[in-house]
């Protein structure tokens, strides 16, 4: 059978449009394209519904014996399988917290009881601040030595050599990123896990931006504990940890005393936004609803649909890239299309500062963002901390056309057509 011959295996993109009410937005005539999924997705009917339904209907604490409280119960329940699918775990490994930073946090600080002055922990110049900062604060409190993974401005990326050449026997952390979110770099993280591994160092992979272009697969990945943000992949503002079991139970975390001391809930401080984990369940459904063979595992689909995005992302970003290049002044950062990488791109024009370029595409349905998106280390080494850079991310819901009118709205600041 052709390639011509066989069947869509996802929705369409006016299909998947369909199912998101803020698309039908405007900003006067124009419809607004939102482009800066990196910084958090539009969320779907179905995600709403789901929340609003819990708050309705089953709002409860957890663990007494009256109905809502049982349904509550299975319903988080459900939620740790529905998202153990997604990442490739069992539900016995996931746990939630208010976002990614605050859980890394938390697993910093009970991975720290351990360390001694001295120790040492690694972490990138590629990656959000959020799987910085705690260790920068562990190192300040414990006496440990920070080192520091260098960004390669020639490749954009990290280099597992380099990553060898740093560790040590006083090593006891690698934290590392699976995907830039301000350069869209995919890094070799598997390959990177398994060197600081067998340095015998506890590895920490923030997830957060690869999760929404690819399908996790953390048994593959290899680390002990990976992170995300549900609200980057269409569902709430909750985060998502994924620990392996002997590496949580062997935490030595703060907690009440009354509050669960097994895994994975002993990674759960206080009462959880239960509306919110109902609602992450209901994104990592909804993705998977947009395959289109709905006989297949929920694993199966979700792979399915994270190819099929990947191949329409790609084909956005190509005339992306290509379209900021071939406007003047305009300077875009790589790793270019065909490389590991996500479609997310960020650019600087000359002589305007990334937030007077928003500001000026905002009133023409054009949302992007601008700064330096928490990646700090990044914005510092291409010398634009002050200046920030302009991010465009596509989405499930990005078009073609959308992307046309950014390059248009580019080139008229460009020209001063505007």
């Amino acid at each position: 059978m052709s390639a011509a011959a066989v069947g869509p295996t996802v929705a369409s993109v006016d299909a998947i449009r369909a199912h998101f009410p803020s698309l039908t937005r405007r900003e006067g005539p124009q419809p607004v394209a939102y482009l800066d999924g990196p910084g958090g997705t539009q969320v779907p009917r179905v995600v709403a519904d789901a929340m609003s339904d819990y708050l309705l209907h089953h709002n409860a604490n957890t663990h007494w014996v009256y109905p809502t409280s049982v349904e509550t119960d299975a319903l988080l329940a459900a939620a740790r399988v529905t998202l153990a699918d997604f990442l490739g775990a069992t539900p016995g490994e996931i746990s939630f917290g208010a976002n990614m930073t605050t859980i890394l946090f938390h697993v910093a600080r009970a991975i720290g009881r351990s360390l001694q002055p001295g120790d040492e922990i690694i972490v990138t110049e590629l990656d959000h601040h959020a799987n910085v900062a705690p260790w920068q604060a562990l190192a300040k409190e414990r006496g440990a030595v920070l080192k520091w993974l260098p960004l390669d401005l020639e490749s954009y990326r990290h280099e597992v050599g380099a990553l060898e050449s740093l560790l040590s026997p006083r090593t006891k952390v690698v934290a590392i990123g699976a995907a830039s979110n301000i350069l869209g770099t995919v890094s070799d993280v598997t390959a990177m896990v398994a060197v600081a591994k067998a340095a015998g160092a506890i590895t920490v992979v923030d997830a957060v931006h690869f999760a929404p272009h690819a399908l996790v697969d953390v048994k593959a990945i290899g680390a002990d504990f990976v992170l995300c943000s549900a609200y980057k992949f269409y569902g709430p503002h909750i985060g998502i940890c994924y620990g392996r079991h002997e590496a949580t139970a062997a935490l030595d975390l703060p907690r009440l005393e009354p509050a669960p001391d097994y895994v994975p809930e002993c990674l759960e401080t206080g009462t959880q936004n239960h509306e919110g984990i109902v609602g992450a369940a209901a994104a990592v459904d909804f993705l998977a609803g947009l395959a289109v063979d709905g006989t297949a595992s929920r694993r199966e689909r979700l792979g399915t649909v994270m190819h099929a995005l990947h191949e329409r992302g790609e084909s956005l970003l190509r005339h992306l890239w290509e379209g900021l290049h071939a406007i003047g002044g305009v300077t875009v950062f790589r790793p270019p299309p065909g490389t590991a990488r996500t479609p997310t791109v960020s650019f600087h024009v000359q002589g305007h500062p990334s937030e007077e370029v928003a500001r000026f595409l905002a009133p023409l349905g054009l949302y992007v963002s601008n700064g330096d998106f928490y990646a700090t280390t990044v914005a510092r080494r291409l010398g634009l901390a002050n200046e920030g850079l302009v991010r465009v991310g596509c989405s499930c819901y990005t078009t073609a056309s959308e992307i046309a009118r950014l390059l248009d709205g580019v080139r008229a600041l460009v020209q001063g057509t505007a």
